[in-house]
């Protein structure tokens, strides 16, 4: 019975902590998630001043006068902020990492990582992707979360026999000998 206890404790605990959002829940409760970019380009004046919880992925990270400037492909977030799976450009957004609030290294805030943060609507900013000019959405974060990379792993392909009847001892002559040992197949056959 104890241990009936502490397994139900244990899971309940797990359970609880599986759904915990990433950014403070009094900013997840404040803000608008997933807003338009689109929407924010055509009309800036009517978002400027709310608070959004974006998702992204970093294309550049720089260290300027203001703070760090992250550059990112914009994804959407589910109610937690967990990213969901990015298929197509929503466009493109900038968010400045106040420097009084530290430093964001580009060499931890490279190309490719995922983030969620919490960031308020200043406006548009001009800027270049790749040669085309482009009107940036520009935030300043309030919280950030960097998402930790995917480890990578080995994929081994299955074991599969060469033949479709096994080895070919049909043709062996010593298959009958006391002294021959079948010989196995290599498990992973290359």
């Amino acid at each position: 019975m104890k241990r009936a206890v502490q397994r139900l404790i244990f899971f309940s605990l797990l359970f609880i902590i599986a759904c915990t959002p990433v950014i403070r829940k009094d900013l997840m409760d404040a803000s608008f998630r997933n807003p338009s970019l689109s929407d924010m380009q055509s009309d800036p004046a009517l978002h400027r001043g709310k608070l959004f919880v974006l998702g992204g992925i970093i294309v550049n990270t720089k260290v300027t006068a203001e703070g760090s400037l992250i550059e990112a492909l914009y994804a959407t977030v589910d109610r937690r902020g967990y990213i969901k799976e990015v298929d197509m450009s929503m466009g493109r957004f900038l968010a400045l990492f106040p420097k009084g609030s530290g430093i964001l290294d580009p060499m931890i805030f490279r190309q490719l990582r995922y983030i969620t943060f919490a960031g308020e609507f200043t406006g548009l900013k001009e800027g270049m992707m790749d040669e085309m000019d482009y009107s940036y959405p520009f935030f300043i974060i309030r919280e950030l979360y960097l998402w930790a990379e995917p480890e990578p792993y080995l994929s081994v392909p299955p074991y599969y026999e060469p033949y479709p009847w096994g080895y070919p001892y049909w043709w062996d002559p010593y298959r009958n000998s006391p002294w021959w040992h079948r010989r196995q197949a290599h498990p992973y056959w290359w």
